[in-house]
């Protein structure tokens, strides 16, 4: 099967090792692409809610195909997210073309991008964590019921739902959180000068030109920026491409949603360190023991 080049892949919230993500859908996917850059923009391995007793061969082969890219050469960014948080202290990390780390700045067509989870915009994140990870557990729970639902809605010949699609567009105070933390990402990417801010976290994909918040000078119109949201891949199964100076909205087995175009030289806009750390998590060890062979590969320097 011929791949599809692209510029710039950007995937999140995977949710590695739990029962929603839909590892099978995702390693067909990668199949099908072969990318310039790869940016995983948190909540790649849900290490949250991670259990021994359930981690498919899917999932592995997912890590083993991101692995595969740094082998050949491929820049790999894993920015951490909050179900990967614990990865934080390992920022900065470095085997190969394997980079770790909290958020990435690179440059396309002299604009910048802003790249990051956004967690930190989440109030239950920073004062009820508890809480956070007790409506992560139910969520995973919500959507294997949503897979039987669907399961016996295809069989009668109906149409699939989303379970908790209807509960956040039903419920104002989810509507109100995303419609905020898209403001406030869009208004720290203008305050400090980015082009494009590309978070995750709220499983929301979507590509929009946004408007300061802030009311502009008399006669002046308000800065914007394009806030990019690549979604997730439990519900959605959605990915962000950038090829030919066009940004795209993939959405598995679907037709792509594009913005205007810009051209793609992709350049760092600071060099790595390497830091010579341990393995961080048991859970990760195969997948640096993978990662040390393409930090002997020829092509893996950056």
């Amino acid at each position: 099967m011929e791949k599809r080049t692209i510029d710039l892949l950007v995937l999140s919230d995977l949710h590695l090792g739990t029962y929603g993500c839909h590892g099978k859908e995702l390693l067909r996917y990668l199949d099908e692409v072969q990318p310039g850059t790869v940016v995983l923009n948190g909540d790649i391995v849900d290490i949250w809610q991670f259990k021994k007793r359930y981690w498919p061969a899917s999932h592995m082969q997912v890590i083993r195909k991101l692995l595969k890219f740094a082998e050949q050469g491929i820049p790999v960014y894993y920015l951490t997210g909050n179900h990967d948080e614990m990865l934080r202290k390992f920022s900065d990390y470095r085997m190969g073309n394997l980079y770790l780390r909290d958020k990435l700045v690179l440059e396309i067509d002299g604009r910048k991008a802003w790249f990051f989870h956004g967690d930190v915009f989440d109030v239950s994140m920073q004062y009820s964590k508890w809480l956070a990870r007790l409506g992560g557990h139910g969520y995973d729970l919500l959507i294997v019921l949503n897979r039987f639902v669907n399961l016996v809605l295809e069989k009668l010949g109906r149409e699939k739902i989303s379970l908790s699609k209807r509960i956040k567009d039903g419920v104002k105070t989810a509507v109100s959180f995303i419609s905020d933390f898209e403001q406030i990402a869009a208004d720290l990417a203008i305050e400090r000068g980015y082009d494009y801010v590309v978070c995750g976290h709220i499983h929301q994909p979507v590509i929009k030109t946004m408007k300061s918040s802030k009311s502009p000078a008399p006669g002046e119109e308000a800065p914007t920026v394009t806030y990019l949201n690549s979604g997730d891949w439990i519900e959605n199964l959605t990915a962000l491409e950038y090829h030919w100076g066009q940004w795209t909205l993939h959405r598995y087995a679907a037709k792509l949603e594009t913005v205007q175009p810009q051209h793609l030289p992709i350049q760092e806009e600071a060099p790595m360190t390497t830091v010579p750390n341990a393995v961080p998590h048991p859970l990760l060890e195969e997948i640096f023991s993978l990662a040390t062979v393409s930090a002997r590969s020829p092509l893996s320097t950056p």
